[in-house]
């Protein structure tokens, strides 16, 4: 089957891609929703999104197009989070702010319009039935076939352990665990670098951490794997 990949520039949604490639599917191209561009008067609290990971959005043409070497659709992700209940039911179109899904809506639509020969998409939910149920709800939609290879896959600690032995090399690009991971101690750093150092598995034992950041404690951005033809390189980082 021929599939897009949504992705965020982190593990998970690369990872999926490499498990999609493992099964005998065909990567046809990559889809991503970027943050919706900001104004000076407000902060930046409006890039928080219950569905996407927005960090380090920018680096994302580049992975996709000269890393991964696929087509890239980008669209601008412009609703809030309205309907945050477990379960997303689609309501008609009205004069307010749409919900964040509707992007996603609106971005496969147009994956089906240039890609007609696409059945199936794929991405990284690995815990979040809020996420997957979404994601399945959309593609019911448009007629595609959600790929979901890494949905509770394994335990956290063996999954990360999986994706680092399968090649997947990814720094830190957001923590939100206070006071496990700290921004100017943990950023920019690798996911090898702090699991094989027993960051993770500490911060486990005693904050209940997830290890895969599946409770929001960290966003990755995937440098280099195994599907890349180029390695990304970050020459200037801002912490």
């Amino acid at each position: 089957m021929k599939f897009v990949a949504l992705i965020s520039g982190g593990k998970d949604s690369f990872y999926s891609i490499m498990e999609c490639l493992r099964n005998g599917h065909e990567l046809a191209g990559c889809a991503h929703l970027s943050p919706r561009k900001q104004t000076q008067s407000k902060g930046k609290d409006e890039e928080e999104s219950y569905m996407y990971q927005t960090a380090a959005s920018e680096c994302i043409p580049t992975l996709v197009q000269e890393c991964l070497g696929v087509p890239l659709i980008i669209r601008e992700c412009v609703g809030r989070s309205k309907n945050t209940s477990l379960v997303y039911d689609h309501v008609e179109k009205s004069d307010e702010v749409e919900d964040e899904v509707e992007d996603l809506f609106e971005l496969l639509s147009e994956i089906k319009r240039t890609f007609p020969s696409v059945e199936g998409i794929s991405s990284g939910a690995i815990l979040s039935t809020y996420q997957r149920t979404r994601i399945e709800s959309v593609c019911g939609r448009l007629g595609f076939t959600p790929l979901g290879y890494m949905w509770r896959m394994g335990p956290q600690r063996d999954l990360l352990e999986c994706m680092l032995k399968d090649g997947i090399e990814a720094v830190l690009v957001k923590v939100a665990s206070p006071p496990g991971l700290i921004p100017q101690k943990h950023l920019n750093k690798s996911l090898g670098q702090l699991h094989y150092g027993g960051v993770f598995d500490r911060l486990k034992d005693k904050f209940d951490f997830h290890i895969c950041g599946e409770g929001g404690e960290y966003e990755t951005l995937v440098l280099d794997c195994p599907i890349f033809r180029k390695k990304l390189v970050l020459t200037d980082v801002e912490i």
